[in-house]
């Protein structure tokens, strides 16, 4: 493989290895609401812990990578996700486990853009687009991976055993990229005052695209297995295999987004996706949807969260080359936004409810605000 491959494929394996906290603790939701006595919506805030120090992090994060370069970040994010999840596998109560998710977060958080902004460093021009669809792919991977492994690693070694094989994971991909990854020096550009970035209405629309498409997944992906079993009647195990689905189908839909939007352009490529995540949702909100209807609604997501992700962190360290990390960092916070809100507000409105009808009938009015969005960004 040629240097940029090399590099390409280290980038991967730390977005795998960090991307697997996103999600590791929601197959076992259930395990360890009975285990801890905590209700659906405290299960939900386990996610929006974790992710409330992840957008934290995105400007800092990205301002410490155009200045330090991505590899220096991603060695201490990664140190710091092994740490939580070592602490988390010995959690003995609900606080435990969310202020583990809280910890990690800062880890998650500066990884994320600092591998987003080490691929930028280290891609050449003509090939960017379609590295950093690579780098969303493994991202996606790791997400889903879990979704489907976490249940048959915690029938082997118990709930506590799953952690810390996540934190084992991290620790390798750390040691990889110390000992086998490049250190490039950041190119010197003219400043740029970060209030421009926030002026920037371009960067905003960049921000609302990746809450309708990575932070719906992440919402979604964190409920999916129990939508599955409270309404299709599967076991944990079916669950995780079929609800995996709407994350990992994400791994070639962000590789192919690069290449797509190539021949569509940019706006009908976002515009079609969020189309698609509208009619998912609207069909996951009916309780009485059958297993072949749940299975294209998990297509339709995976398809339409996937294909934006290389377009939008592109366009977005386009627009400011001097500061691209922090440009990216900030569409990166606004997407979370969306699983902030969305992942205790989807497990209150199921205990409220008894069911997931309202709260996917409000996912599908989200991604339709997106569709009116994406009319708006504008191709160059």
């Amino acid at each position: 493989m040629n240097r940029h491959s090399n590099t390409l494929l280290l980038a991967c394996i730390v977005g795998f290895a960090y991307s697997t906290n996103y999600t590791n603790h929601a197959p076992l939701a259930a395990i360890l609401m009975k285990e801890f006595l905590f209700t659906k919506a405290q299960a939900g805030l386990l996610t929006s812990a974790i992710f409330f120090t992840h957008a934290l992090m995105q400007i800092p994060g990205g301002h410490l990578a155009d200045k330090l370069g991505g590899k220096r970040v991603m060695l201490a994010g990664l140190m710091i996700i092994a740490l939580g999840n070592f602490l988390m596998a010995g959690a003995n109560s609900y606080s435990n486990l969310l202020a583990c998710k809280f910890f990690i977060g800062f880890g998650t958080g500066v990884t994320f853009i600092a591998g987003a902004r080490f691929v930028a460093q280290t891609a050449g021009s003509h090939e960017l687009a379609k590295h950093q669809g690579w780098y969303g792919a493994s991202i996606l991977l790791g997400s889903g991976f879990v979704i489907f492994a976490i249940p048959q690693l915690a029938g082997l070694f118990h709930w506590s055993g799953a952690f810390s094989i996540t934190a084992g994971i991290a620790f390798l991909a750390a040691a990889l990229l110390y000992f086998w990854a490049p250190d490039p020096a950041p190119v010197p550009h003219p400043p740029i005052q970060f209030k421009s970035l926030l002026q920037n209405p371009a960067l905003w629309k960049l921000g609302f695209l990746q809450m309708a498409s990575f932070g719906l997944v992440i919402v979604i992906g964190s409920w999916i297995n129990e939508l599955l079993k409270q309404n299709v009647g599967m076991n944990a195990k079916e669950a995780g295999a079929v609800g995996s689905i709407v994350l990992l189908l994400g791994i070639f839909t962000r590789l192919y987004g690069a290449k797509l939007m190539q021949q569509l352009g940019f706006r009908r490529l976002v515009t079609g996706s969020m189309i698609l995540n509208v009619a998912g949702c609207l069909i996951l909100s009916f309780p009485e949807a059958n297993l072949s209807a749940v299975i294209v609604a998990i297509l339709f997501l995976g398809i339409g969260c996937g294909l934006p992700f290389a377009g939008i962190f592109t366009k977005a360290g386009l627009l400011f080359p001097g500061r691209a990390g922090a440009a990216m960092g900030l569409v990166n916070m606004l997407g979370i936004i969306m699983i902030l809100i969305g992942a205790p507000l989807l497990g209150m409105l199921a205990d409220i409810t008894g069911n997931f009808r309202i709260a996917f009938l409000a996912l599908g009015a989200f991604a339709a605000l997106g569709v009116g969005v994406s009319f708006w960004i504008k191709e160059k």
